[in-house]
């Protein structure tokens, strides 16, 4: 080991430097005329051996051309240049670019080249082959018996993945699909129920309180909400009272341009549009009572929360008496349907139906946009049965004879065809969207928080479901059943009636409200233990 430092080393000046420059530049453009027939930008470590050997003995025949033959850039008839699509990839996933005759073309990788090069071979064999113009047609058909495909050439070997899909859409899906629309069916009629049953209650709780204590509290916001629907309910009750119903039926049943199905058809479209609008009015409503009941009093902000909520509660008004009346037209259309003489009601239905499917199966949808088409049909579902509801009470109104069993097997046929229908709808729409079934049981699990009032975290993924429309048609079609009833005496003893009428359905209503609730909350939190089991545990569903 040297101690002190080391003599400086005589720098060179740049007039010396020159002609080692000049040499440097003179291997760098050799090396760079020798490197333009063949280009390697990755490691060939995992490359074939013979790509490799085929690239060197290009390499060693580009060093022995002169140097003006290397200067023209012509490429060999043979040759390859490969490029790198990333760096350090191995030689399978680089970009070769195979050079034939002069014309340059690129394949993905050295795999395609090879079977893209007997795939023509094989072409080229094939069109060269006259054998079958030679051949007699009983030998041909004899070689297909023993020798040829079968309707192999048209299919394609199936694997374990596409029996799964088979059997999905067959078995696994359906029981599912159906479930989740009968529950949801159900939490549609516990909502139903609620208006009719929790709603006056709890106003005649707070009129009972106002009168007790006499004194006039501002209301809460539950209190301003079932005013809200209370006036709904009965201005649309009002207002469908006025209406003739047999002369809407006759109108729609004697007309002869537009078909029975055609007007159902239309009215559904309409239904659903006014279901989901409605929706966006009541989320409006409800947010002005909540700021109404909050806001200070006394103050410019209570007097502006008051007129918009008296301008929420008009829009409200208006658009569930629309509501109203599309879906009373809709009931009369199918209560025409079914008590025609020329089979109307399976023209309906096969119609309606199989436009459904025609409209939903062939597009793609969404895990998302399917759960919501889920709640749509569970809506629907419920709204079908309205409408049987008020078929029902028509046929004890006017109907005579022994129409009973008619009417049990028409419902029969409506309830049937409508199953049959979601089910080949969602089978196919899950089979060709590659949704799972699964996923159905995952909507019925959210399904259930929402009937445990679990908060979810995306608020499309509920059911939203306005009971206001079905129950004005209900309570319009079922009075005059109630009034029929009811004994022609004197004032009084009409009133006692109308009051143990009252009473007895409520009662009944409240009963099935109890039982419906309870059963709903019950098998709620039992499917989201199993479902929380199930991923705990990895269960098979």
């Amino acid at each position: 080991m040297r101690h002190g430092t080391a003599a400086p080393q005589p720098q060179p000046s740049p007039s010396n430097s020159l002609p080692h420059r000049k040499k440097k530049r003179n291997r760098k453009a050799a090396a760079t005329s020798t490197s333009t027939s063949v280009s390697s930008e990755t490691s060939f470590a995992n490359g074939p051996d013979q790509l490799k050997n085929h690239i060197h003995d290009a390499v060693i025949e580009c060093e022995q051309k002169p140097k003006g033959e290397q200067s023209k850039g012509a490429f060999p008839l043979e040759e390859l240049r490969q490029r790198s699509v990333k760096g350090g990839e191995s030689l399978g996933n680089s970009v070769v670019t195979a050079v034939d005759a002069g014309d340059v073309k690129e394949v993905s990788s050295v795999a395609e080249a090879t079977s893209g090069t007997a795939e023509s071979s094989e072409l080229k064999r094939v069109l060269e082959d006259d054998s079958i113009s030679k051949k007699s047609p009983v030998l041909y058909f004899f070689e297909k018996v023993y020798y040829g495909n079968s309707v192999w050439s048209t299919t394609t070997i199936g694997d374990e993945k596409g029996r799964e899909r088979v059997y999905d859409t067959i078995f696994r899906l359906p029981w599912r699909c159906e479930l989740l629309i009968d529950v949801g069916f159900f939490v549609c009629f516990n909502s139903f129920l609620s208006l009719l049953t929790v709603m006056p209650t709890r106003m005649l709780m707070a009129i009972w309180r106002l009168l007790k204590t006499r004194k006039f509290n501002r209301p809460s916001t539950i209190e301003f909400s079932d005013f809200g629907c209370f006036l709904i309910l009965v201005c649309g009750v009002t207002v469908l009272q006025q209406i003739d119903i047999s002369l809407i039926y006759h109108m729609i049943r004697g007309q002869a341009t537009i078909k029975l199905y055609v007007i159902y058809n239309v009215l559904e479209i309409f239904d659903k549009l006014c279901q989901n609008f409605i929706g966006d009015v009541l989320k409006m409503l409800f947010h002005s009572a909540e700021k109404l009941a909050r806001c200070p009093p006394e103050t410019q902000s209570m007097r502006f929360w008051i007129w918009r909520f008296i301008s929420d509660q008009v829009l409200a008004v208006v658009t569930s008496i629309v509501h109203s009346f599309i879906l009373l037209v809709q009931a009369i259309t199918l209560s025409a349907c079914i008590v025609s003489h020329y089979n109307a009601l399976p023209a309906l239905l096969v119609s309606n139906n199989f436009a459904e499917i025609k409209s939903y199966v062939f597009k793609g949808y969404s895990k998302d946009n399917v759960h919501s088409m889920v709640y749509s049909d569970s809506v629907e579902r419920f709204h079908i049965s309205a409408c049987i509801l008020f078929v029902l009470a028509q046929n004890i109104l006017e109907a005579e004879g022994p129409w009973f069993i008619s009417f049990i097997s028409n419902i029969l046929l409506v309830y049937l065809f409508e199953m049959a229908i979601d089910v080949i709808k969602h089978s196919f729409i899950a089979k060709f969207n590659n949704i799972s079934p699964i996923a159905y049981s995952e909507f019925l699990e959210v399904l259930c928080k929402q009937t445990l009032h679990v908060q979810t975290e995306d608020a499309k993924k509920k059911l939203t479901f306005v009971p206001l429309a079905p129950a004005c048609v209900v309570i319009r079609v079922l009075a005059p059943v109630y009034a029929a009833k009811l004994p022609y005496n004197s004032l009084s003893r009409r009133l006692s009636w109308i009051l143990l009428f009252s009473a007895i359905t409520y009662i009944m209503l409240t009963s099935l409200k109890v039982l419906i609730g309870m059963v709903l909350q019950k098998h709620a939190r039992w499917y989201v233990n199993r479902c929380q089991r199930r991923k705990h545990h990895l269960h098979a569903d």
